[in-house]
């Protein structure tokens, strides 16, 4: 069952852009607002789903949706039913097929080849922008690491003075450490 014989190229292109908006809206509820981590998500979506398409269209070569069916196929004609020799001339019907079949292939390759590549070519610029978006994602995170690391330290010299405090009281008011 193939969930996606009623889609076009245009439709196609268009669901690649939708996965990514979808992703990276996710991404941006789910990780509480992160802007770098849903553009991020996004880009990898949508390189995914690029990549996905065009394997997609070169899996189903033989689609009139990518434009083969503009040329005509070849049909070679039938030689079997010749009088008098036409039953010596099967084997050639049969290779005449195979080759007019090799044919047709080859046209629903070179017409299906372009819309591939334009998919593969949006893959690899969503990779290309993946690097400084990564990158972004990684100052960014790196950031916030060095914010919780020095709150942390903040946090942990305040606990180290509140305990300073708490032994001058003890010791201020006699309480003997049972332990």
């Amino acid at each position: 069952m193939d969930i996606l014989a009623g889609f076009n190229r245009e439709w196609l292109a268009a669901l690649t852009w939708l996965a990514a908006l979808v992703a990276g809206a996710v991404v941006l509820v789910w990780r509480r607002r992160r802007a770098d981590l849903a553009a991020l998500a996004a880009v990898v979506v949508f390189m995914a789903a690029n990549v996905g398409a065009g394997i997609y269209v070169l899996n189903h070569l033989a689609d009139g949706r990518w434009g083969g069916d503009a040329q005509a196929k070849l049909a070679p004609p039938s030689l079997s039913g010749t009088p008098v020799v036409g039953q010596f001339l099967g084997p050639l019907d049969d290779a005449m097929a195979g080759m007019a079949g090799g044919v047709n292939d080859f046209i629903d390759f070179r017409a299906a080849l372009p819309v591939a590549l334009d998919f593969f070519a949006a893959a690899g610029w969503a990779l290309a922008v993946s690097v400084p978006v990564g990158l972004a994602a990684a100052a960014v995170q790196a950031g916030s690491a060095r914010r919780r690391k020095a709150e942390s330290a903040a946090w942990r010299n305040e606990v180290e003075k509140l305990r300073a405090e708490l032994d001058a009281v003890k010791r201020h008011v006699g309480y003997r450490d049972i332990f």
